[in-house]
């Protein structure tokens, strides 16, 4: 035997031996070669030897490539977390070692029944769903038992006779180990060949063992990571959500733990301590609250000592960067899951501008009358009016004029407006609309914006609360700041609205109604409540009254009719 033709292997070499021992034998049995008969059993002695070492050097071999490919196997599996790829690559695996047609691999679901999760072919193809047939008696006896099962013919193996998807789908080789963590079964490995007998034996059965042995554990660790992953994208999710929900809330939202150290600060409450995030987290409640720390500690005390809530603490305080600045905070116990504190939460509300538009409003407020707020809508304002069945009073205080001849203009103000106070509570009494005060004249009306039926009886009685009004002033003001007033009231058609620009808008009414009101007035004497024709019609029966000497006026081509009103009947 030359070097080209020598054996490479030591398994080879004895099949070479046992080769050239065979060739020898059949040339002393044909004659052609003449040796003692010792030799002669020598040589059929050494034929068997080499061919029981042939085999079992062949088995060695077999064995020692299984765990070669095992470790090699156990290596690829472990490669990967993703749970599909390491499904794949078992599979792929285990048609390659075992010289199987088909390969899938069960797993439980949530419900704990078996499914398949991937079905491989001898070509590592996935197997369309049509082909999805197994034979479920095997599987559930290996599910049962969780011992493997293996048969070189199912068709005539008595343990799998008469079983339909044996024989419906022709089943002959197949091979199933169970999968087991623990000693937890969680799946099945099942192999078969639908054309051939007896390619599975006992080794490829302790070898789809061990390597189901790895398999399972490669399996739960990625199912495990998948679950963990799924688990992380939630929590990360709820995380990002819960970071939207503190970034859009109006409110400053600040957490602290049993340190004092802060550990939140959304965007609305970085914006109202006029900090970044940077500067506040991490840092001690006491310094970024420092313009009110001394305020707020002893309440901070009290949720601690409490473990309650505190709710709407006001405070008012100075800010270098802003200036005087309102606050309203809610103090809260932070607690975990567990209901174990773990520090606190602070609700942080910047009441200044709302404060400031309070305090605008009330001013507004004293300016036009409420009914007369309540009908506007700042986003729909449009110039013009309509037209509506009004009463109209106008009162002044006479002998002004003159009394501010002698009086300096800080006190002249002052008794001024004890006087249209008088004048204006009256009215507001009486529900009636102030339009303007005019020097020291004052205008209102009645039955708008608010509909009301004894419109016109009210505006008498707002003059007779005037003339009390003005009574009790006399006991508190000196005889030379005690003024007389007049009224003069008239009921009539006009049109209410917004006259003016956009830049400077009046509600107010329009009409000769109004101007008619406004000449009676001006014809009252001292301490003198004249009402029109038109208004004594509406109260005859309600008030005391006697007719006045007609007044004539500009504009008018007959004097206008009036009375004066002594009092209510």
């Amino acid at each position: 035997m030359n070097n080209k033709t020598r054996p490479t292997t030591v398994h080879d070499q004895i099949l070479a031996l046992g080769q050239q021992a065979g060739k020898i034998h059949s040339e002393l049995e044909s004659g052609k070669l003449k040796l003692p008969r010792s030799t002669l059993g020598d040589l059929r002695s050494l034929e068997t030897t080499l061919a029981q070492v042939g085999e079992k050097i062949e088995a060695l071999q077999r064995e020692h490539n299984n765990m070669l490919a095992l470790a090699d196997v156990g290596q690829a599996i472990n490669s990967s977390l993703e749970l599909d790829e390491v499904l794949r690559i078992v599979m792929d695996n285990i048609v390659r070692l075992t010289k199987a047609e088909r390969g899938f691999l069960m797993l439980r679901d949530e419900k704990g029944e078996m499914v398949i999760r991937i079905a491989r072919n001898w070509e590592m193809e996935s197997i369309n769903t049509s082909e999805l047939t197994v034979s479920r008696s095997v599987v559930s006896r290996v599910i049962t038992s969780g011992e493997p099962i293996i048969t070189t013919n199912a068709q005539e193996d008595q343990r799998f006779i008469g079983q339909e998807s044996i024989v419906a789908f022709n089943l002959r080789s197949i091979l199933c180990v169970p999968l087991k963590v623990k000693n937890e079964l969680i799946g099945v490995i099942y192999a078969d060949n639908r054309i051939r007998t007896g390619i599975f034996a006992e080794s490829e059965r302790d070898l789809l063992l061990a390597f189901a042995n790895q398999a399972a554990v490669a399996i739960e660790n990625a199912r495990l990571y998948s679950s963990l992953k799924h688990t992380l994208e939630e929590v990360t999710a709820l995380k990002n959500l819960m970071d939207n929900v503190f970034a859009s809330i109006a409110s400053g939202v600040i957490t602290a733990d049993i340190q004092d150290q802060v550990t939140l600060a959304n965007r609305a409450a970085q914006n109202i301590l006029g900090h970044a995030a940077a500067e506040l987290l991490g840092h001690n409640l006491d310094d970024v609250l420092a313009p009110v720390s001394g305020q707020i500690r002893p309440h901070l005390q009290e949720v601690r000592q409490t473990d309650k809530p505190i709710v709407d603490l006001e405070i008012s305080h100075t800010l270098p960067s802003r200036g005087a600045v309102d606050w309203r905070l809610n103090l809260s116990p932070l607690k975990d899951a567990g209901k174990k504190t773990q520090g606190v939460a602070i609700v942080l509300d910047d009441l200044t501008e709302r404060k400031k538009l309070e305090a605008q409003r009330r001013l507004f407020e004293r300016m036009v009358s409420p009914a007369v707020i309540a009908q506007l809508d700042p986003n729909s304002l449009q110039l013009g009016g309509k037209r509506v069945d009004i009463t109209v009073l106008f009162a002044d205080i006479r002998g002004f004029t003159s009394y501010s001849e002698k009086l300096p203009p800080e006190k002249l103000v002052s008794i001024l407006n004890r006087y249209l106070a008088a004048m204006a509570e009256a009215v507001l009494e009486h529900e009636g609309t102030i339009d303007k005060f005019m020097g020291d004249a004052i205008m209102a009306w009645f039955n708008a914006p608010v509909p009301q039926p004894d419109h016109t009886l009210r505006a008498v009685k707002t003059a007779l609360a005037i003339r009390s009004s003005v009574e009790r002033l006399y006991q508190e003001l000196p005889a030379d700041s005690q003024l007389a007033f007049g009224v003069g009231i008239h009921y009539g058609e006009a049109v209410l609205g917004l006259i003016g620009t956009e830049k400077r808008l009046e509600y107010t009414a329009i009409s000769d109604s109004v101007n008619t009101a406004k000449r009676i007035q001006e014809n009252s004497a001292k301490n003198q409540i004249l009402i029109s024709q038109a208004v004594y019609e509406r109260i005859q029966k309600q008030v005391e009254a006697k007719p006045h000497a007609e007044i004539a006026m500009k504009g008018k081509t007959q004097p206008v009719g009036v009375y004066e009103v002594s009092g209510l009947k």
